[in-house]
C-alpha cells in the first residue's frame, strides 16, 4: 500500500506562486517536488478559486465587532436589571411586620 504524501498549505501556496509569477514553470516544479500536473492544477484551480476570500476577511470582522458590542450592551442592562432586583427584593424583605407594611 503507498502512503500518500501530505503537504502543508505553506507548501502549496509557495509553489503555485512559482508557478503563477513565472519563476519556474509548470513542468519544471512538478520534476522538483515529484508532483504529478494535476496535482498542481489541481492546487491553482483551489488558490484562484479561494483568492477573494482574502478580501472578505474585513466586513466579516465589522460584522462580528457589531454582534459583539450589541451582546455587550444587553449583557450591561441585564446587570442593571439584576441589580435593581436585588435591591428591591432586599427592601421588601427587610421591611419589619410590626410597621404594619
Amino acid at each position: 500500500m503507498v502512503k500518500r504524501r501530505v503537504f502543508t498549505p505553506d507548501f502549496k501556496a509557495q509553489v503555485v506562486l512559482e508557478e503563477l509569477t513565472g519563476v519556474k514553470d509548470r513542468e519544471q516544479l512538478c520534476r522538483e517536488h515529484q508532483l504529478s500536473s494535476q496535482v498542481l492544477r489541481r492546487w491553482q484551480e483551489e488558490f484562484v478559486a479561494r483568492a477573494p476570500e482574502i478580501f472578505s476577511t474585513t466586513p466579516s470582522r465589522g460584522e462580528e465587532q457589531a454582534r459583539i458590542a450589541e451582546l455587550e450592551r444587553l449583557v450591561g442592562r441585564l446587570t442593571l436589571e439584576l441589580e435593581v432586583a436585588k435591591k428591591a427584593s432586599h427592601i421588601l424583605t427587610s421591611r419589619s411586620p410590626a410597621s404594619g407594611r
